[in-house]
């Protein structure tokens, strides 16, 4: 039996999905935000609809398209929600479908629940890490029901790794010279390298399912980004650990901005 607030983030994540395309399918402008990352009305669409589902669960919201809460307020919160409404907004500009709806539940700093949608293939990754299950669903229709959605997914199994061969997980738009360098000195202890590239949370779901091993991410991202897909790995006994403290990435901080991380099982 689904967590409520599971089924409730899902139900979400997929209506979020269905305001997502109808935008992707039209001419669509693009702003750009202090940081020249993209925004568009798919985000603010999707925003809306989430926060609909949400705000019911009088579980507190962090969204990136909501006005950010004074920390002084948000320290007193046990739990809360964790939001990007459209992770992936330069792979959405691109149309090559590798973007995601993500939305995780956090409780004392630590993932609980989290769920990746994927609008453009309509496939589903949802975990409650308590339960230490991951599942995925390849949707036929947005207009599935939560029972059929309970009924009709697959729990995933985490592959274990071929000693020799190491596969990388890489940004699609944020591939680095750090993470160049860290790549390079896998081949010192491991015959085979391949790198497979990936845009938003689906680098998360490559390392879940056991497409690839390991997902070093030298570069910033924020809470929303890395949320729901540290929910899933963590549901499979996969890790994911700051460079800063050499322990699991922790959320509702001072600063919602991430350290560098390494996602590896």
């Amino acid at each position: 039996m689904l967590n409520v607030n599971l089924k409730i983030a899902i139900k979400a994540s997929i209506d979020a999905g269905v305001e997502i395309m109808k935008v992707y399918k039209s001419d669509f402008d693009v702003e750009y935000k202090s940081d020249a990352s993209p925004l568009t009305i798919a985000d603010k669409n999707a925003n809306e609809v989430i926060n609909s589902y949400l705000l019911k669960t009088d579980i507190p919201i962090i969204s990136e398209e909501n006005a950010q809460v004074d920390y002084n307020i948000r320290k007193n919160w046990k739990k809360c929600w964790i939001v990007d409404p459209l992770d992936g907004t330069k792979e959405f500009v691109k149309r090559n479908g590798e973007f995601t709806v993500n939305i995780a539940l956090i409780e004392n700093g630590k993932p609980l629940l989290g769920v990746i949608y994927v609008p453009a293939s309509k496939e589903l990754y949802y975990a409650d890490v308590l339960q230490m299950k991951a599942f995925y669903l390849q949707l036929s229709s947005a207009e599935i029901t939560i029972d059929d959605v309970e009924k009709k997914s697959k729990e995933i199994i985490s592959t274990k790794a071929n000693a020799d061969e190491v596969k990388v997980v890489g940004s699609r738009s944020h591939m680095n010279q750090d993470t160049l360098d860290f790549v390079e000195n896998l081949k010192i202890d491991h015959t085979k390298v391949e790198i497979v590239s990936k845009g938003s949370s689906l680098k998360f779901c490559l390392v879940a399912e056991g497409n690839a091993d390991i997902y070093p991410r030298f570069a910033p991202t924020m809470e929303w980004d890395t949320a729901a897909g540290q929910a899933i790995c963590e549901a499979l006994g996969i890790k994911v650990i700051s460079k800063e403290t050499n322990d699991s990435l922790l959320y509702n901080k001072e600063n919602l901005l991430n350290p560098w991380f390494l996602v590896s099982s």
